[in-house]
This record gives structure tokens, C-alpha cells and sequence, in this order.
């Protein structure tokens, strides 16, 4: 194979993906770090059989790469392993200084177990030996999945530290509840934050109530309680509820200590904070990042969730389940025609559908864009069928302005697909190859104003 002599940029347009949502959508943009152009070809080749979208960019040194990461986003860098008049894999570590979150695939000639290892530890996406190109495609879709998933948890991460910094901020000049208890839980010193707190009007009501006996006399919670329990070491201060004296439910965080007496009696010391807002906050942060902001309906990272749960189940009861990926027909034409807020009503109307169409167990996802998808538990391929028809006949007939039509494909645990990937892949060829169809026989003049119902509603729902 004849070797790279100078900088190569190579620009290839394919059709629009079958399998992957986010493949339709845009561009895969990629950046290669390799000595031979024969190869990136080939890599070029296999990407346009898998129906990507390629912009491909050659780097022949590091300060080419370097260059090239400063001028340009990619979304995947695909690196030869070992690279001439390079470091081990110094492209990964150009990538790690630089904190650019893109995922990094080794093309190698070995397949020495260690090696990949050592490649994969360090930070590597996935390593694909040359003699498995065909499973670069897989490769790819798999990197970027996870790097997206990875994106989510971090920002849902972050949000959470802010919430509860801000908490923290809020609540840091209160006083913490504080008292001494019996070795049996019996309250003998309160202080008025805690009597506060647990809405008693006077510490010495409160001196009357036995709340903290639950914990001392229980082993585990008093070891938890001090910090003694090796079952739990490492863990999260103790979380119980307490109750108020009228009746309301506080979440409580408590640390204590042992502490004895002249009397040679034991007591313990136990500090009270009142968490019960803070949990609130971060039940509904964590409810927040996985909707969609605009529908309310699950995200795609619950989404995945969802089927990796459904799969799960479905090899301990052996029962098959149904995923149905959507695309609302003409979401652009509506755009242009009536405006955006429009749009983004019939984004709306389309969950509104998917929620009426759907039982309690069944979870109806956006995944952005015209983009939708609904889990069926224990529901085989004609029921999913008559599911969707009942979707296409709601939204077609919902009474609004303007007419909308939605197209579906469906997948069907195990058949279609045992993995999380392969099955909403499955789905999506589905819908991608319907759309084909009706493609197909727009060409060949069939009658337009029921193309989108029947096409979507009829026996060619896959």
C-alpha cells in the first residue's frame, strides 16, 4: 500500500445511515491519524457500506493533529497502531491534555491480549485489528453512545453538586438539632433547634418522645450511627425518618458518638440535620435530566435504561417485548410553513398521543429532533403492530391543525436484536427502510394524501 507523502483531506458524502438515529442527522466527522492512505480508504469504504455520512481529515504528525483538533470538532479520532515517528499512543494523550472528550478507536495490526488491554486502560474508545475492519462501524456507533451517555452523568453530576452547594449555602447559619440519649434511645438533653425542628413547642415536650430508641437498640443502625460498621464502611453518614409531631415525615442525616459518664453510665451525643428539602431537590433533579424538556416524555438516556431493563427481565421470564422508533413526517415543512412554535406543538401533540396510546408499563421516549420511540413489555409483533396503527389513527384524527402523520418501525426482543444496540438499531433500519417505501412510491405516483397514514398505519409497519 503506498504511504501518505503530504497533509490529506478527504470530504465524502454517502447516504444517510440506516442504522442510528444521531447518523442521520449529521455529518460523522473524522479524523485520522495515519501513515497510509490506502487504509484510510478502506476505513472510508466500510463507513460508506454502514450508510455513514463521512468528513474525513488525515494527520501525519503531532503537530498536524494538534493543529487540526484547534481548527475543526470531530467526533471520533481513528488512530493507527503503532503510528511512525509517534509515541505509543500519543495521539490519546494529545486528546487527554487537551480534555477533548473524543472518543479514540486504535486501528492495529496486533492482537496481542496485553496490548489492547494496556491501549483500552489508558483511555482508548475500542481497538479494531485490520483484519476485523468490518467491525469498525460497530465500533464507532458503540464509542459514541457511550461518550454521550458519559456527557449526561456528568452534567446531571454537576447539577446535582450546585444544588446541594446551594442548599448548603442556604441552610449553613442554621443551628443543628443536637441532643444526648440513654443507651436504651431515651432522650436526656435536647437542644431548642431539635425541639424546633420536630415541631414540639418546648424541649422538655420533646424530652418526653423516644425517637432515637429505633436506632440504639438496633445493632447495625447505632454501628452505622458511630461510624463503627464494617458492612457499610465508606458509606453516607445514617439517613432514617423521623417524625414530626404533627404528624409530617422529616428525612434526617445523624452522626453520633459514645461518650461516658463519671457515673460510669454510657450515653450517646447525636447530631440531627434536616436533609428533607435537599432530598426533594435531587429527586427532582434526577426525575429532570432523564425527561425531555419540551414533552416531558423519557430521554434517550432513559430510554437506553429502559431496554437494557427490559432485556434483563426478558431473559429471566423468556418473554419478548417490542420497541417502536417514530419520525413525524414532515416536521421541516411545518417549520417553514407556520413557524417554529408550531412545530414544536406538534412535537407535543405527538407525546400527547404516544401517552394516550400507551399502558402504565410501557415507556414513550424522545429522542430529539422528529425523533421518538416507545418500549413495549411483554408484547410480541402484532400486537405492537395494532399499537401503532392505533398511534397513526390517533394523531391523524386528534382534531388539530395542522395534519400531522407519523412514520414507525418496530423491533421485537430476541428476533431483531439481544443487545441494547443491535435492537434499537433494528428498529431504526425498520424505520428508515419504510420511509425508503414510501419514497418509492411517491415516485411512482401513488396517491399522496394517504401515503404517510397507510404507510405508517397499514401491513408495512416493520
Amino acid at each position: 500500500m503506498a504511504s501518505v507523502s503530504q497533509d490529506h483531506v478527504k470530504q465524502v458524502d454517502l447516504p444517510q445511515a440506516l442504522h442510528g438515529p444521531a447518523s442521520r442527522r449529521r455529518t460523522l466527522r473524522v479524523l485520522f491519524v495515519h501513515g497510509n492512505a490506502a487504509v484510510v480508504e478502506l476505513c472510508v469504504e466500510e463507513l460508506r457500506n454502514a450508510y455513514f455520512k463521512v468528513s474525513a481529515d488525515v494527520a501525519l504528525t503531532p503537530e498536524q493533529f494538534v493543529g487540526r483538533l484547534k481548527s475543526k470538532c470531530y467526533d471520533v479520532v481513528l488512530a493507527e497502531y503503532p503510528t511512525a515517528n509517534w509515541k505509543e499512543s500519543q495521539a490519546l494523550e494529545i486528546l487527554q491534555l487537551r480534555d477533548k472528550q473524543i472518543p479514540c478507536i486504535f486501528l492495529t495490526e496486533t492482537t496481542q491480549l496485553e496490548t489492547l488491554a494496556k491501549l483500552i486502560t489508558e483511555g482508548a474508545a475500542d481497538c479494531v485489528g485490520m483484519d476485523h475492519i468490518g467491525h469498525l462501524p460497530v465500533a464507532i456507533r458503540r464509542s459514541l453512545s457511550e461518550n454521550n451517555l458519559r456527557e449526561e452523568r456528568d452534567q446531571t453530576q454537576k447539577r446535582l453538586r450546585h444544588s446541594e452547594a446551594r442548599y448548603r449555602a442556604l441552610v449553613g447559619n442554621l443551628n443543628y438539632g443536637m441532643c444526648r440519649c440513654s443507651s436504651k434511645g431515651k432522650f436526656l438533653v435536647v437542644n431548642q433547634a431539635l425541639a424546633t425542628m420536630l415541631g414540639y413547642a418546648s424541649r422538655e415536650e420533646l424530652l418526653a418522645a423516644n425517637l432515637a430508641a429505633e436506632i440504639l437498640c438496633d445493632p447495625d443502625k447505632r454501628a452505622r450511627l458511630l461510624g463503627h460498621s464494617a458492612e457499610h464502611e465508606g458509606a453516607d453518614p445514617l439517613e432514617i425518618e423521623w417524625k414530626r409531631q404533627d404528624g409530617a415525615t422529616l428525612k434526617v442525616r445523624l452522626s453520633g458518638r459514645e461518650v461516658s459518664s463519671e457515673g460510669g453510665m454510657d450515653s450517646y451525643e447525636i447530631i440531627v440535620e434536616d436533609i428533607t428539602e435537599q432530598r426533594k431537590l435531587e429527586d427532582h433533579l434526577r426525575q429532570e435530566a432523564a425527561k425531555d424538556s419540551l414533552t416531558g416524555l423519557a430521554n434517550y438516556r432513559h430510554l437506553v435504561e429502559t431496554v437494557d431493563t427490559e432485556i434483563k427481565r426478558s431473559e429471566r421470564t423468556a418473554r419478548e417485548f417490542a420497541i417502536l422508533f417514530l419520525d413525524l413526517d414532515g416536521l421541516k415543512q411545518i417549520n417553514d410553513r407556520f413557524g417554529h412554535l408550531v412545530g414544536s406543538q406538534a412535537l407535543c401533540r405527538l407525546a400527547d398521543v404516544l401517552c394516550i396510546c400507551s399502558r402504565d408499563m410501557d415507556t414513550p421516549a424522545r429522542f430529539g429532533g422528529d425523533e421518538f420511540a416507545l418500549v413495549l413489555p411483554e408484547t410480541g409483533r402484532m400486537p405492537a403492530n395494532l399499537v401503532a396503527q392505533r398511534i397513526c389513527e390517533s394523531l391523524a384524527s386528534d382534531g388539530k391543525d395542522p395534519k400531522l402523520s407519523v412514520s414507525i418501525g418496530v423491533a421485537i426482543y430476541p428476533k431483531d436484536g439481544e443487545k441494547v444496540d443491535s435492537l434499537l438499531s433494528a428498529a431504526d433500519a425498520a424505520l428508515y427502510a419504510m420511509k425508503v417505501r414510501m419514497r418509492g412510491a411517491l415516485d411512482a405516483n401513488t396517491e399522496t394524501s394517504e401515503l404517510p397514514h397507510n404507510a405508517a398505519a397499514g401491513s408495512k409497519i416493520v
